[in-house]
């Protein structure tokens, strides 16, 4: 899609763009320019912007977790943090012999 820039009017996002991007009404934009491209980033809403009830469930939830880790509460496929790294390796190696075979076909 195209749009013309003009000189005394703000640029405008078309709204099928906005709808492909999941912009709503509101949502902060942060914009970066690089070598004459420019980027348009959704910016995140920072922890201040939260409504108070919002950062309550928040707290609780990570309270919560913090709390099943201290007692000891959490599981994982892996004891360690090398048998994670590991098995991930396998799976490297696993998929690097299958692009192998796929480009000697």
């Amino acid at each position: 899609m195209t749009v013309t820039v003009k000189s005394k009017t703000p640029l405008v996002v078309p709204p099928s763009v906005r709808r492909k991007a999941g912009l709503k009404s509101g949502d902060k934009l942060e914009f970066k320019v690089s070598g004459g491209v420019i980027t348009i980033l959704p910016k995140p809403p920072t922890a201040d912007s939260y409504t108070p009830a919002q950062r309550r469930a928040i707290d609780r939830g990570i309270a919560k977790g913090l709390e099943d880790i201290r007692k000891g509460r959490i599981h994982g496929p892996f004891k360690t943090a090398d048998e994670a790294i590991s098995h991930l390796q396998s799976l490297s190696r696993r998929r690097k012999k299958t692009a192998v075979r796929k480009s000697s076909q």
